[in-house]
């Protein structure tokens, strides 16, 4: 089996970025991931889906815990139809920003996260996927 639990949270909104980030948390625990990893997963899932509303106005925020015979983990698939990302080399660089923001934001994802994606296109919309696994301390 692929995965076994899903939570889909719709962003219309600038407080649906924190409820997106506590069902992320939550199903974190499930997987197995510890505190600090869970909250590492819960703050990027917070800025996916602010920036989602920030530059959209709306998006989706898909999370799956994935379940596979030797790894266990989570992903995040974010979706908007807005503007697109227009250079996605220089948004995903430390203190490049287009709403005025530090420019940690995308950096920030990419660095809590352990797999990062972006598929855009202007004027269509944006899908950032990303993954985070579970490792366990062998002795």
């Amino acid at each position: 089996m692929m995965w076994d639990k899903e939570k889909q949270i719709a962003v219309s909104e600038e407080i649906d970025s924190i409820k997106a980030a506590m069902e992320a948390r939550a199903l974190a625990e499930t997987a197995g991931f510890g505190e600090t990893e869970q909250y590492m997963i819960a703050t990027a899932v917070s800025e996916l889906a602010a920036n989602s509303f920030r530059h959209a106005m709306k998006g989706v925020v898909t999370i799956k815990i994935l379940d596979r015979k030797t790894q266990k983990g989570i992903e995040v698939v974010v979706e908007d139809q807005g503007p697109g990302i227009a250079d996605i080399g220089k948004a995903v660089e430390d203190h490049f920003s287009t709403s005025g923001g530090l420019g940690l934001g995308l950096p920030g994802v990419k660095r809590l996260m352990n797999e990062f994606t972006i598929d855009t296109e202007r004027v269509r919309g944006t899908k950032i996927t990303v993954r985070k696994w579970v490792y366990k301390n062998v002795r």
